[in-house]
């Protein structure tokens, strides 16, 4: 017969509280799924449905929830994401990026409340030739990277005991991205021109979610000191590709048939400059938290696997 130990000698944890903001965004609705095993998760968004509704351009609305929640441990996974619309509404970009990044933060040290927020390779200038770590310094080309290298700055300054996840080329089987658009246009064309001078490193979002849940997990129950440990990692998938490179790898997944064209980035305009060359060094992650991102290849076979077949 099992031998339970009596009630008094049992430790009965409350389930913690996690305040996820951004949560139908592609990285925040699968966030939903990974961390509802770590504990009570309020999943906030812009449009409600989940949980509450927050706007970040809203700083009070921002504090009021941070009140009404009360968490154990945020995480951000909200944005303005618009790289090229961006470079037209600075001041909106900057506000939601940068400033209630900030401004999150201050209201998380004052109650010493751990929060995990994700930012980008766009914060570099893509003049490297090897991956960037993240003592390089950073050049953004654009607003958008700009911004997002103004939250960085600001949460780090604010105080609060975090995590900051530099990711790149994040796709996933919802939202909008690289993978689903190349899906849909692969069966709709018979020739497509990609750009092949640009190269970086494709990230699931399921992947980032759940190394984001593996660490948080050890925060939460205090194996990780974020005293020690906080501050600025690159996460993204392993190994690097062009975008010409990644599309021919979906395309051969796929089964579809389409000619593919590489061009330059001058062929191919838009407002905002990207970097040619932006991926990231993901050691300091692996040797502090004991994890590794899959090949962005593996990744890519997984991903497919769960979007209906009527998408490929």
């Amino acid at each position: 017969m099992t031998q339970h130990p009596p009630a008094s000698d049992r430790t009965d944890r409350p389930r913690p509280k996690i305040l996820l903001i951004g949560a139908n965004g592609q990285v925040g609705w699968e966030l939903r799924r990974t961390l509802a095993g770590l504990g009570e998760v309020v999943a906030a968004s812009i449009e409600g449905g989940y949980g509450p509704i927050i706007d970040l351009l809203d700083h009070g609305l921002l504090a009021q929830l941070v009140a009404d929640t009360q968490p154990d441990a945020v995480v951000n996974a909200a944005a303005y994401t618009a790289v090229d619309k961006a470079e037209t509404e600075r001041d909106i970009a900057r506000r939601i990026n940068a400033d209630a990044v900030g401004e999150l933060g201050r209201l998380l040290a004052e109650r010493g409340t751990p929060i995990i927020h994700y930012s980008t390779d766009f914060v570099f200038s893509g003049e490297a030739d090897r991956p960037y770590t993240e003592d390089d310094i950073a050049g953004p080309l654009n607003v958008y990277g700009e911004t997002k290298l103004g939250g960085e700055l600001a949460l780090l300054e604010s105080g609060a005991p975090c995590l900051i996840f530099r990711t790149s080329w994040v796709y996933g089987a919802r939202g909008a991205n690289f993978l689903l658009t190349m899906l849909r246009l692969l069966k709709e064309k018979d020739e497509l021109r990609i750009v092949d001078d640009q190269v970086g490193s494709p990230t699931w979002s399921r992947m980032l979610a759940e190394m984001t849940g593996l660490v948080l997990y050890r925060v939460l129950r205090g194996d990780l000191d974020l005293k020690q440990v906080g501050g600025l990692y690159h996460l993204t998938g392993a190994g690097e590709v062009s975008w010409f490179g990644f599309a021919e790898a979906i395309l051969e997944r796929a089964g579809l048939e389409c000619r593919l064209l590489p061009i330059h980035s001058n062929d191919y305009p838009a407002p905002a400059r990207r970097p040619a060359y932006s991926v990231l060094d993901n050691h300091r992650f692996e040797e502090t938290f004991g994890l590794y991102m899959p090949d962005w290849r593996e990744s890519l076979d997984q991903c497919l696997d769960l979007i209906p077949c009527g998408s490929c």
